[in-house]
């Protein structure tokens, strides 16, 4: 009895120790279905190679030009990747808070040894950010509204014609696609929106004409409340990323429809906080490294339907992983759902953002 009890205790033991060794990496998204497919194509297959890797999922990736500021300045870093979108990479680089990456050194090569910087090519839109995916924030509605009169959207003007449309919509309580959407449907040509934006008229115009629609407004924060409402039947119809509409059409079977009209293109990707000790500095680096290889980006797609920043993904493309369904038509780029598009200006929103913040933060509290 004393030689079993001596060996389980060793075995607890040492068990425990393995335990206790494991370090924690701190992995910054959205939260929601994008998350669940970055902890099925990256996350778990990375901890099984590196059983000394806890990876904790943090989703604040809403506030993360905020609470980045707000480290730095405490000088404790306590994330160790952050997903982000590219405009706000662009922001905490120009401030020095995301570190730079060489994409030919620090990012694997495609498999057919393609440098990395050619396989990403013009989505590497700044020296600190490595994009993941492209994806669009468009809008969802139910197919069951009853006051529709059996109608149903057809194009994105219909968010403002709540006579046509009655019922709650659900908009991301912040500026961004929602002031492009409206000067859109207030009759500004597609090619002019940043020009008119770039003028305190133009903001006016389009907060105006969101104040339209205002009375039948539910803000939403993060991208998983919007599938929500449409499921819940709280809102009619709602904007959010593409994905997450994926989900509760196909996964949830909910009756709800893509209104893929002016979706706005964007990327999501990783940057890893300057500031971070050497350790984990090299940690955090070597998780780069396998998540943005050509097979990790691919296998993501087989969750949700993004589209892989790596040409060399794209042809990797297959089915999805439960659904058994050709992923490849549920893409925002897509030529069936791409019709009419709006290529998001990251430019543009990194020297604006946070004066539009400040003036749409204004107006909601009027």
């Amino acid at each position: 009895m004393k030689s079993m009890y001596t060996l389980a205790t060793a075995a607890a033991a040492l068990m425990a120790m393995s335990s206790a060794q494991a370090e924690d990496m701190t992995i910054v998204s959205w939260g929601g279905a994008y998350s669940a497919s970055q902890q099925a194509a990256y996350h778990d297959p990375y901890m099984k190679l590196n059983p000394d890797v806890n990876i904790i999922n943090d989703e604040s990736s809403n506030e993360a030009v905020a609470k980045m500021r707000a480290m730095a300045e405490a000088g404790n870093i306590t994330w160790d990747v952050v997903d982000v979108v590219a405009a706000d990479a662009i922001r905490l680089c120009d401030e020095g808070l995301a570190i730079e990456i060489d994409p030919d050194k620090d990012l694997a090569p495609a498999p057919d040894g393609t440098p990395a910087s050619e396989d990403f090519g013009e989505l590497l839109v700044s020296p600190c950010y490595i994009p993941q995916i492209v994806y669009s924030t468009t809008f969802g509605y139910r197919t069951d509204v009853a006051e529709w009169g059996g109608k149903e959207p057809e194009d994105l003007c219909a968010v403002f014609d709540t006579e046509t449309f009655p019922g709650k919509r659900s908009l991301e309580k912040r500026p961004i696609n929602n002031v492009e959407w409206a000067l859109l449907c207030d009759g500004v040509a597609p090619d002019k929106i940043y020009d008119v934006l770039s003028t305190d008229a133009g903001v006016e115009q389009a907060l105006a004409k969101l104040a339209t629609i205002r009375d039948d407004v539910i803000w939403w924060s993060a991208g998983a409340e919007t599938p929500q409402r449409l499921a819940d039947g709280e809102a009619v119809i709602g904007s959010t990323y593409n994905g997450r509409l994926f989900s509760v059409i196909e996964e949830q079977k909910q009756p709800v429809k893509m209104l893929w009209d002016w979706q706005v293109f964007d990327l999501d990707g990783w940057i890893v906080p300057a500031g971070l000790p050497e350790d984990r500095l090299k940690r955090a680096m070597d998780y780069i490294y396998f998540a943005t290889d050509t097979q990790r980006l691919a296998d993501q797609a087989k969750y949700i339907s993004y589209g892989p920043a790596r040409k060399s993904s794209a042809p990797l493309v297959g089915k999805h992983a439960e659904l058994g369904i050709e992923m490849a038509p549920h893409m925002p780029t897509d030529p069936n759902n791409a019709k009419n598009t709006l290529l998001y200006n990251y430019e543009w929103w990194a020297d604006n953002r946070d004066d539009l913040d400040a003036k749409f933060q204004a107006w909601l509290a009027q």
